[in-house]
């Protein structure tokens, strides 16, 4: 007899289409992935002219994007950690859940005299239930197809990166209604995210207890008892600090572009303010794109030498992006930037389940994606602040470039724990 347990757990049985749970995984990840839409609204809310209750600066418009990054880490931490013990969906459900609410209460905000109000709503609260949802379908997934490892850690968090492809378009169209008050667009925004996250989580699960591919067998033949670092035996390892510090200097680099794109490609090559709206949201293609190209690049390549290619490529990238005078230059550039920022994402899961397992995934990488928060932060205050009320575009640029070709060499002292190097489907 078969069934399902009131975690999401298949106690026996068939376990039915696993490529569902890839539908479900991307439409959850599509909703909450919308938060990479920030900078339409950033540049709304700065508006002097159409938005004159709001008229924040460049740096209080970055603060609520950059607290919802923040706020991700210490969802990821908890939601993983509850995910190894009670299964995925109820978590799921419960993050998306926090996040729509958190999105819609930032619609009640009306004014700079409110911005507390944006930042608990849009910041505290949504980034709290992102976390929570983010990390789900990246670790359950991993169980279901150890056969594809790469391809399906980027997929798992390619939705992500698409997300704001439908939603700046949208949400441009939705604050030239009431250019005023730019945040009551988030009301019919946090509805719409509500019912996607919702959808997608009903059906997640993990795999039975010995679940298997038929007809897979590990590279090496040694997977099946290759060591499952719990987490903490995982933190005590340098490799552990090693890849925090990559993904931190990768998210860094890419999301100080992101944090500011509109404003940049106004700024830099000429777009008006409804082209920047619709670069930014093409650009989020790379962003996903990248999650899953790169990731599946990872498993042929290595999850190294991706990580420095990705990094080389930022860094080189930036540094010449102030100069793009150029509408189709800037764009290009741009382009590559998301491409590698969004790759990192969708390579990392799969280089911690090589290095530390699959078993406690929920865990051991949910507590990683600080390096997430932690580039969240970094990124977005210090392109604003090297910008400056001024725009220095170039000062700022070239910073960030140095940094992200500076972190190559961390790619390159990064080695597999002995304890998995012989059963590794992938050598780093």
């Amino acid at each position: 007899m078969s069934g399902t347990s009131s975690s999401g757990t298949p106690t026996s049985g068939s376990t039915g289409n696993r490529w569902l749970l890839v539908g479900g995984g991307l439409l959850l990840q599509f909703s909450i992935g919308a938060v990479y839409a920030w900078s339409v609204f950033s540049k709304a809310l700065q508006d002097e002219e159409k938005a004159p209750d709001w008229a924040l600066s460049k740096v209080e418009a970055s603060l609520p994007f950059t607290i919802t990054i923040a706020m991700i880490f210490v969802g990821t931490y908890i939601g993983g950690r509850i995910q190894d013990k009670r299964g995925p969906r109820v978590v799921a459900l419960a993050g998306g859940i926090i996040y729509a609410i958190g999105i819609i209460l930032a619609s009640f905000s009306r004014g700079d005299d409110q911005l507390w109000l944006l930042i608990a709503g849009y910041g505290v609260i949504s980034g709290f239930g992102l976390g929570v949802a983010y990390i789900v379908p990246i670790a359950m997934l991993q169980k279901w197809f150890p056969d594809k490892k790469g391809l399906i850690t980027g997929l798992a968090v390619g939705g992500f990166g698409f997300g704001a492809v439908l939603t700046s378009p949208v949400a441009q169209w939705l604050i030239s209604k009431d250019p005023a008050q730019p945040t009551k667009s988030f009301l019919w925004l946090g509805l719409a995210y509500l019912v996607m996250s919702l959808a997608g989580a009903a059906i997640f699960r993990n795999p039975p207890e010995g679940y298997t591919v038929p007809g897979y067998e590990s590279a090496t033949g040694g997977g099946e008892g290759a060591k499952e670092f719990s987490q903490g035996e995982a933190l005590r390892t340098p490799q552990w600090y090693l890849l925090t510090a990559i993904l931190t200097l990768n998210v860094s680099a890419g999301i100080a572009l992101i944090s500011v794109a509109a404003g940049s490609a106004e700024g830099i090559a000429g777009y008006s303010s409804a082209a920047a709206a619709t670069a930014v949201g093409v650009l989020a293609i790379f962003n996903g794109g990248g999650r899953i190209v790169w990731a599946a690049a990872s498993d042929y390549i290595g999850r190294m030498p991706s990580f420095a290619a990705m990094l080389a490529l930022q860094g080189v990238c930036l540094l010449i992006l102030p100069h793009a005078g150029n509408v189709a230059l800037w764009f290009v550039l741009a382009a590559v930037i998301y491409l590698c920022y969004g790759g990192g994402f969708g390579t990392m899961p799969a280089t911690a389940g090589d290095f530390f397992g699959v078993k406690n995934a929920g865990a051991i990488y949910g507590l990683m994606l600080i390096g997430w928060s932690l580039g969240g932060v970094i990124g977005p205050i210090l392109i604003s602040s090297l910008l400056g009320e001024d725009d220095n575009y170039t000062l700022a640029y070239t910073v960030m470039g140095i940094i992200a070709l500076a972190s190559v060499a961390l790619t390159l002292i990064t080695r597999i724990p002995k304890e998995r190097k012989e059963a590794a489907t992938v050598s780093s």
